[in-house]
């Protein structure tokens, strides 16, 4: 396929899947209410136990509406996700071979339960982690908390635990494309270990120790996972290279 036909099929493509993200977006409007009440849940059960005025507040006349476009946006690509993850997909395979194809598939069937599973233990968080922040607050006073703030602080933290939960998957990529050992990976646990406490510590408030290893536990967990598999690879590499060389060796052997 030439160039021009590439950059065309690009194009269409593209068209599709911001077709599909719009439609997503007008589907996902619809449920900003249930969002909305979901993510005020926390900060009122919050007001409930600690007996104090807790709520989301919007700090300007558009706020409401913004947030309800921002919601709709990552709903509209969530939703989607089937229409573009299929046109990235019928893009990339025809230039892959069979077994290239096979990696990709396992791949990409890994990674997304994998940032699913992440996002899923960021919510289990979130709750946890507004309380300890609010409790800071004097037990006299009220917090109005600003709705596009806590969004975003839900979305960072969703999207940013989802990543990490899928950099082990990473890891075995490379370790099956021959870029990195898994006796490398397992080299730098230590490493591995102080990068995933300092992330914890950020991603969760420093004063809830509790959630900061709850965090902790399944990312070096997968971070282990990553590197058994990859010396289990290794090994099956290691004899099929040494099969290869022993029959190399025969067949020179009969040759002479």
């Amino acid at each position: 396929m030439r160039l021009a036909e590439h950059l065309i099929e690009f194009r269409n493509r593209l068209i599709i899947s911001a077709i599909g993200i719009v439609l997503g977006m007008v589907g996902g409007f619809l449920l900003t209410d249930w969002v909305f009440n979901l993510m005020s849940a926390p900060i009122h059960d919050i007001a409930v136990s600690q007996g104090r005025t807790a709520d989301l507040n919007f700090q300007s006349i558009t706020g409401a509406f913004d947030l309800r476009l921002q919601i709709s946006l990552a709903l509209g690509v969530i939703l989607s996700s089937p229409v573009w993850l299929y046109q990235i997909w019928m893009f990339v395979v025809p230039g892959l071979k069979k077994n290239e194809r096979w990696y990709a598939i396992g791949f990409v069937g890994t990674a997304i339960p994998l940032f699913l599973a992440g996002v899923w233990v960021a919510w289990l968080l979130m709750p946890r982690i507004v309380e300890v922040m609010v409790s800071f607050a004097p037990s006299d006073s009220s917090s109005l908390i600003n709705a596009g703030d806590y969004y975003k602080l839900i979305m960072t933290l969703c999207i940013a635990v989802g990543i990490a939960f899928v950099l082990p998957v990473i890891l075995v990529m490379l370790n099956f494309a021959g870029v990195i050992t898994g006796s490398a990976i397992l080299k730098g646990w230590r490493t591995a270990v102080l990068l995933v406490a300092l992330f914890a510590a950020m991603a969760t408030p420093s004063a809830d120790v509790l959630s900061m290893f709850f965090l902790m536990a399944p990312m070096l967990g997968l971070y282990f996972l990553a590197v058994g598999i990859a010396m289990i690879n290794d090994r099956r590499r290691a004899k099929k290279h040494k099969k290869f060389e022993a029959e190399l060796a025969a067949a020179e052997a009969s040759a002479a």
